[in-house]
């Protein structure tokens, strides 16, 4: 169904290193896009391969209309974690590379029994979380 994720930023040095460090704790890499331009102007985390051939991936960037980036009220981006611990190493990396919290590892019961999430916003203020599923355990 989707084929990329495009966030805001207004500070891509810094976006680069939250989100290396946040991605880097579900097993998420950075794309290679071999584009000189392009990693000027944005970066991306997940599949990109045969020129965006083939591409599934979150890219954070500096807006194209030269405006300040900013948030969307409502807006979210989760991502599947495979386990209650990388649900947690999630929250921590991006409370540790200037995120905050929007809602602490935990079960939410009121989701299903089996919804292990945390919520965060990167250093833009842009809304992710992390969740596991299929689990009723660390």
């Amino acid at each position: 169904m989707l084929s990329y994720v495009y966030l805001g930023t207004n500070n891509l040095e810094r976006a680069i290193r939250f989100y290396n460090r946040t991605l880097g704790a579900l097993g998420m890499k950075r794309c290679v896009t071999n584009d000189p331009q392009w990693d000027k102007v944005s970066a991306g985390w997940g599949t990109y391969e045969d020129d965006g051939m083939q591409e599934l991936a979150l890219w954070v960037g500096l807006p194209f209309d030269g405006q300040a980036a900013n948030v969307g009220n409502g807006t979210m981006v989760a991502f599947r974690a495979s386990s209650w611990k990388q649900v947690d190493d999630f929250h921590a990396m991006a409370l540790a590379n200037g995120g905050t919290s929007e809602g602490a590892p935990g079960l939410r019961l009121h989701y299903n029994p089996d919804f292990y999430a945390a919520y965060v916003r990167d250093p833009d203020g842009n809304k992710l979380a992390a969740v596991c599923r299929g689990s009723t355990g660390p």
